[in-house]
């Protein structure tokens, strides 16, 4: 299996806990916030592929504002890589 071993930090878990709060966040947004907050320090979580797929959306999204697409940065940093195609 592929892994990656990057974890969310203080600022970016910061951004994601505040688009988890915000009530105007879409969902998307809300799944890559609680994907990027999954890799803080204290969780040994990575970012699957649906979580991984809203990410993307989000950070695509010109109405995602920077906390948003900072924690959907974080948790797409945290997408383990596909060796299979090395």
């Amino acid at each position: 299996m592929a892994s990656n071993s990057g974890q969310t930090g203080s600022d970016a878990a910061s951004a994601a806990a505040k688009t988890l709060a915000d009530p105007t966040s879409t969902e998307e947004e809300k799944a890559a916030a609680a994907s990027a907050l999954s890799q803080a320090p204290e969780s040994e979580g990575e970012t699957g592929a649906e979580a991984a797929s809203a990410s993307s959306r989000t950070l695509s999204d010109p109405k995602s504002d920077g906390a948003e697409k900072s924690a959907a940065a974080s948790a797409l940093s945290q997408t383990p890589e596909d060796t299979s195609k090395k």
